[in-house]
């Protein structure tokens, strides 16, 4: 079993940064696609960012691309996400979800991930 703990999230105003971390523990994840979704009230889970095991790819949403940055250390087990020029629109509860096959495609889709985060909330004001 992997557990997966999201920190970092909070209120902030538009234009705001904040960087988000999902620590992994209790099996090693270094050979796994990492990725980041979000949800907002009455949405479905949407895809934000994914980086591939090790780091030589990652993919984004339209909606983030130029803004949001993802990274990984696998020596420490830890994704990042760096969240720059917050909008109203990025509030929602940021999930880290990991893939649990060893290939290096960046699945967009919640179905593809095995573990998944309680999420950690991101609130942007205008």
């Amino acid at each position: 079993q992997v557990q997966l703990v999201e920190s970092g999230g909070g209120s902030v105003q538009a234009g705001d940064s904040l960087s988000l971390s999902c620590a992994a523990s209790g099996r090693p994840v270094n050979s796994y696609t990492w990725s980041w979704f979000r949800q907002s009230p009455g949405k479905e889970r949407e895809f934000v960012a994914g980086i591939t095991w090790d780091s030589d790819r990652t993919a984004s949403v339209d909606a983030v691309k130029g803004r949001f940055t993802i990274s990984r250390d696998n020596a420490k087990s830890m994704l990042y996400l760096q969240m720059d020029s917050l909008k109203p629109e990025d509030t929602a509860v940021y999930y880290c979800a990991l893939r649990w096959k060893l290939t290096v495609a960046i699945p967009s889709t919640a179905d593809e991930y095995y573990y998944w985060g309680q999420g950690t909330q991101v609130t942007v004001s205008s």
